[in-house]
């Protein structure tokens, strides 16, 4: 059955197969899905997206987020959901957006489908305690179902998936780890350096660092004064570079704090063949199989150790534990499996 899908984003990231986001890739990926399979599909998104679908663009704003400019930005974004609703009746609405509730459709015949990319308690409480039979929630991994509000109606987890070529890339390791991803303190970044200085190996730090005070002041005061000819901060980089930085490196380095409810760029160096080292934070152990894999630490000095070790995992083990776990067909069969579901109101909770 031919299934038309409103995609509505986060209205102030924008969605391109270069986004930094996990909540605008898995967005962007399931639109050239939907797009290739025949389906319709239409994307609410900030005006700069790039999508395969039919694009309403919402105008958000230069400059700093004030409350005034977001709620001219949500009023816009509603006016944008309503529009394509009208005009093309899709079959279900997909909200990725942290902010979804200021912008979710009134209640009505078609289902919206929620994805909460972002820990729960980011959310607000509201969310989990909606008296909507239309609205249905997920997560992307089991960490994160765990720690939604009890009673909070859910259907099952959806993993996230990446592309995953049929053969691990055919180069060497070279003896650099990287660490790539948002530079601000919750990613923890300083430790990654911290752990090259101690193993004795070059460490290259891939991202940006987005004009945020708090973010700024983390990299003057705890990256800068850690760099040198080893150590190195290389700023953000487009795919085709992130690929063959993954594909090259020794290891992965993720030493994050935060409550990660996925790690697309985790997913990305199995399915290159690299091994991963991160802490245990969300669902970061989901992904990584200690041992196998990669290694599961909890220090700086425990990372600079299992640097060293990493060598001993094969490139192959990894590129099979990325096919069979989170190879993106997989992923994307599942959303389709649910889209069908909710068209036909057959959803079943978890």
């Amino acid at each position: 059955m031919s299934l038309s899908v409103l995609s509505v984003a986060f209205p102030f990231a924008r969605v391109a197969p270069d986004a930094v986001g996990g909540a605008e890739q898995v967005l962007g990926r399931l639109d050239a899905a939907l797009a290739r399979a025949g389906h319709g599909t239409l994307v609410v998104a900030r005006a700069d997206s790039c999508v395969q679908g039919r694009l309403f663009a919402t105008e958000a704003p230069a400059g700093p987020l004030t409350d005034d400019r977001r709620h001219r930005v949500w009023a816009a974004h509603r006016a944008n959901i309503t529009r394509a609703i009208d005009q093309f009746g899709p079959d279900l609405v997909h909200m990725h957006g942290l902010d979804f509730l200021d912008y979710l459709p009134p209640p009505g015949d078609i289902p919206i489908l929620v994805t909460l990319h972002l820990p729960p308690s980011w959310y607000p409480p509201r969310a989990f305690d909606l008296d909507r039979d239309d609205v249905h929630l997920h997560c992307v991994s089991r960490s994160q179902h765990a720690q939604c509000p009890p009673g909070a109606r859910l259907l099952a987890p959806i993993t996230n998936g990446v592309p995953v070529r049929k053969r691990a890339p055919g180069v060497r390791r070279h003896g650099f780890a990287l660490a790539l991803g948002r530079i601000c303190a919750e990613k923890n970044w300083h430790a990654a350096l911290d752990a090259g200085r101690m193993a004795g190996v070059p460490v290259l730090l891939a991202g940006e660092v987005f004009p945020y005070d708090a973010h700024r002041d983390y990299f003057e005061t705890q990256i800068r004064p850690r760099l040198d000819d080893a150590r190195r901060a290389i700023g953000p980089v487009g795919p085709r570079t992130k690929h063959r930085l993954l594909a090259r490196a020794r290891c992965l380095l993720v030493p994050s704090l935060a409550p990660e409810t996925s790690s697309l760029v985790a997913m990305e160096a199995l399915a290159c063949g690299t091994p991963v080292i991160a802490y245990p934070s969300g669902a970061l152990p989901e992904i990584v199989e200690d041992g196998v894999t990669g290694f599961i630490v909890r220090t700086p000095e425990e990372m600079a150790q299992a640097i060293a070790r990493c060598d001993a995992i094969p490139r192959l083990r990894c590129h099979a534990a990325a096919r069979e776990r989170f190879a993106l067909p997989r992923m994307l069969a599942q959303y389709l499996h649910v889209y069908h579901q909710l068209a036909a109101h057959t959803v079943d909770l978890a």
